[in-house]
C-alpha cells in the first residue's frame, strides 16, 4: 500500500508539472511570433505610426472573472493571443509580398523604359496557349533584349515590298473546302519558308475550323511553323495541345515528338526525355516505323537512358 501510496503521489506531482512547461513552451513562442509580426511591421509599414495592426484578441485581466466563475488559465491566454498574433503575421506576410511583387513589376518597366526597348511582338496574336495538365510542360524561357543603339532608328513598319510580293505569288487553293483550303494555303506559306505569314494564316485556321477533319495537321503544322521559325517556346504548347486533344490524331505522334524536340531547343533535356518515353510508348508503331530516324536522333541529342 505504501509503494501505491508513493506512485500516485510521484504521478499528481507529475501531472501538476505539466501546466508550468506548457506555460513555459507558450510563453516562447508568444515572444517568438511577437518578434516577427514586429520586424514584419516595420519592413511592411516602415513610416510607423497608425499603420500597424492591433492584436485581434487582448490578455483577460486577472481580475476580470467573478469569484466562484471558472476562470481560464495563464496558459489559455497566452495560445489565445498567440492565435490572434500569428493571424496578424500572416496578414503582414500577405502585404510584403504584394508590395514586393508591385516594386518588382515597377522596376522591371523602368530598367525597359531606360533601355528604350519595347516588348518584342510576334507577327500575329495566337489563340492563347493551352495549359498542360501531365508531367510534359513547356518551360518558361526568358527574353534577352539587346543593348540600345548610340542613335535611334526607325521602326520597321512592315515587311518589304519584295516579300510581299513573293507571298502574293502564292496561290490560294479554291476546291469548295474553304476549311481544306485555308490549311492547304498555310502549307504552302510554311513550305516556301514564310515562316510567320504560315504561323497567321495556321492560327485562323484552327481557330476558325476546330472540328475539322485536317486540325490534327493544322495544330502540327502550326507549331512546326514556329519552331521552324526558331522560336521553340511558341512552338511546344501547339504540340502539346495537339497531342493532348486527340491522342489518336493523325499528327499527335508527330507532335509529342516535335514537342521533344522544342524542350531539346530549350535545353530542357528531362522534360525532351519525358516527351520521348510517353512517345515510344503511346506509339510503338511510330518509333519503329516512320518516325524511327526522328526519334533515335532526339534521344541521342537529348542523352535520355
Amino acid at each position: 500500500m505504501r509503494t501505491i501510496g508513493l506512485m500516485a503521489a510521484g504521478l499528481a506531482l507529475g501531472l501538476g508539472a505539466l501546466p508550468a512547461q506548457a506555460q513555459s513552451d507558450a510563453e516562447l513562442r508568444l515572444k517568438k511570433v511577437e518578434a516577427e509580426v514586429r520586424a514584419l511591421q516595420r519592413k511592411v509599414f516602415p513610416d510607423g505610426a497608425g499603420k500597424t495592426f492591433e492584436p485581434e484578441i487582448t490578455p483577460a485581466s486577472p481580475n476580470a472573472q467573478p469569484i466562484g466563475a471558472p476562470s481560464t488559465t495563464a496558459v489559455t491566454d497566452i495560445l489565445a493571443r498567440l492565435d490572434a498574433l500569428e493571424g496578424q503575421l500572416r496578414q503582414l506576410t500577405a502585404a510584403n509580398e504584394e508590395h514586393a511583387n508591385s516594386l518588382r513589376l515597377l522596376q522591371d518597366r523602368v530598367k525597359l523604359l531606360e533601355a528604350g526597348g519595347a516588348p518584342a511582338t510576334a507577327p500575329v496574336d495566337p489563340a492563347p496557349q493551352p495549359a498542360a495538365s501531365s508531367a510534359i510542360v513547356p518551360a518558361s524561357v526568358g527574353t534577352t533584349r539587346p543593348a540600345p543603339a548610340p542613335t535611334r532608328q526607325p521602326a520597321t513598319t512592315g515587311p518589304s515590298a519584295e516579300r510581299l510580293a513573293a507571298v502574293k505569288a502564292i496561290v490560294k487553293p479554291d476546291t469548295g473546302d474553304a476549311g481544306a483550303d485555308d490549311y492547304s494555303y498555310g502549307f504552302r506559306l510554311w513550305e516556301a519558308r514564310f515562316y510567320p505569314e504560315a504561323v497567321q494564316q495556321l492560327t485562323m485556321f484552327v481557330d476558325k475550323y476546330p472540328r475539322h477533319s485536317q486540325i490534327s495537321y493544322g495544330r502540327n503544322l502550326l507549331g512546326r511553323a514556329y519552331l521552324d521559325d526558331g522560336k521553340p517556346r511558341e512552338a511546344a504548347p501547339w504540340f502539346l495541345k495537339n497531342y493532348q486533344a486527340d491522342k489518336t490524331g493523325a499528327r499527335a505522334g508527330d507532335s509529342l515528338l516535335y514537342l521533344a524536340s522544342s524542350m531539346i531547343a530549350l535545353k530542357d533535356t528531362k522534360r525532351a526525355c519525358i516527351a520521348l518515353a510517353e512517345f515510344s510508348e503511346t506509339y510503338p508503331a511510330l518509333a519503329t516505323g516512320r518516325l524511327k530516324a526522328q526519334f533515335d536522333a532526339s534521344r541521342k541529342q537529348a542523352k535520355c537512358n
